[in-house]
């Protein structure tokens, strides 16, 4: 994985933020990665395409959290969101990665062993999960 830092949005970086964000956030997204020393982008490759991507916040207390993760559709079920979260892990010293999610990708972060909490119907009709993941140094 490599970190995302080029002030100018990749097309294939865009389109994975999309699945991640609405279309019409993108831009304002990624533009705060290029101007938040606390935000990070990594791009998951293969080959020469990106084909994942994870975002993530630096917090006080050594806590991220992710703020999008995303892969390419052609990619998926290849355990692709799990390398990329283990890289956040095993590369920065967390004491914890918090997510927040909706009923779709629940079920991702808890096979991965984070603790789900629900948060009720936050938007009109849609439930979102808080997603916590205690790591070990």
């Amino acid at each position: 994985m490599k970190m995302i830092h080029s002030s100018k949005i990749h097309p294939e970086v865009k389109t994975l933020l999309s699945y991640a964000t609405s279309e019409k956030k993108v831009e304002k997204e990624y533009s705060l990665y290029i101007a938040w020393p606390e935000r990070v982008l990594y791009g998951y490759t293969i080959e020469q395409d990106i084909v994942g991507c994870i975002g993530i916040v630096n917090r006080e207390a050594k806590r991220c959290e992710i703020k999008h993760i995303a892969v390419s559709p052609a990619y998926r079920g290849k355990d692709i969101g799990r390398e990329m979260i283990r890289y956040v892990e095993e590369h920065h010293a967390f004491s914890s990665i918090y997510a927040e999610t909706d009923q779709d990708a629940v079920n991702f972060y808890k096979n991965i062993g984070f603790h789900i909490t629900s948060l009720g119907e936050k938007y009109p009709g849609v439930e979102r999960f808080a997603c916590l993941l205690n790591c070990t140094t």
